[in-house]
């Protein structure tokens, strides 16, 4: 708990980093309240209000079929924060699993899982999205596992640098005079001491997850129309820009402030996990 608090004590005296957090909250609750707060159906088309601009009914004004692009945006920010987190998610599982491993045991293990690792990181990750997506169905699951098997690579090599670090320290070393199992040693010991860089990798790791739907489903192969999603609003947005600018800037900017939130949330627990500007302090 004290941790904790020190932990809050040093986020909350960088007000970007506050700004973000409460950004991303309010997010969470219209994601969340979607149903509820959204003035319209998301896929209920409106022949008679096609195109029209924003006002006092429709306040993002209407897309191409007349559809509230409010309620759509609210209805996307639902897709695009499943995504988000749920691909982390895979990755965060994946990333430390495999940081573990090799942290812990080093040697060829950690020499043939580095490997691979490499040899997944030279591949442009979003290029080989698009290849396993445009073979798969493309559609909200087949989107979060890409994106979360696709994303583990960085997390994997956070974990293992921390483990070579933490396994020579007294603690784990005792534990092993102690005769504790390797396993124990690995998620009781070590691992807890391993995560503060896991947790603002994680954080930047959402926003990049969230980029990498809208994109997808710019290209028009992520979720799938009616369904709204930030990127396919965009989508509509650019073959109707020269008469409905709303359609581009109203997604659009749902997409810079969340990516922008989490970026500067991930850079406040950055500063405040860092112990070393703890001993600055002191």
């Amino acid at each position: 708990m004290r941790l904790a608090g020190l932990v809050w004590r040093r986020f909350r005296k960088n007000p970007l980093s506050v700004a973000g957090a409460v950004i991303i909250l309010l997010l969470i609750c219209a994601a969340i309240f979607a149903p509820y707060i959204a003035p319209y159906n998301p896929t209920h088309i409106d022949i008679d209000n096609i195109l029209s601009p924003p006002g006092l009914r429709h306040p993002f004004g209407t897309d191409e079929l007349g559809r509230d692009v409010l309620t759509r945006i609210l209805y996307g920010s639902r897709v695009s924060l499943e995504v988000g987190f749920v691909a982390m998610g895979i990755a965060l599982v994946i990333g430390v699993i495999v940081g573990s491993i090799a942290g812990f045991y080093g040697g060829k293990v950690d020499s043939v899982l580095m490997r691979f690792v490499d040899m997944m990181l030279a591949f442009p990750s979003f290029v080989l999205i698009l290849a396993v997506i445009s073979i798969l169905e493309p559609n909200i699951l087949t989107i979060m596992a890409v994106i979360g098997i696709t994303g583990w690579m960085d997390v994997a090599r956070l974990v293992r640098a921390e483990f070579l670090s933490l396994k020579e320290r007294d603690f784990v070393l005792a534990s092993k005079a102690a005769g504790a199992p390797n396993s124990r040693i690995i998620f009781k010991e070590i691992l807890p001491n391993a995560m503060s860089p896991v947790f603002v990798a994680a954080t930047f790791g959402v926003a990049g997850a969230i980029l990498i739907e809208a994109g997808l489903s710019f290209l028009g192969i992520g979720v799938q129309p009616p369904a709204p999603s930030w990127g396919n609003i965009l989508s509509a947005g650019k073959d109707n820009i020269e008469v409905a600018w709303w359609l581009s800037v109203f997604p659009g900017l749902a997409i810079l402030i969340t990516v922008l939130s989490y970026n500067l949330v991930g850079e406040g627990l950055r500063d405040a996990l860092d112990p070393r500007l703890w001993q600055a302090e002191k």
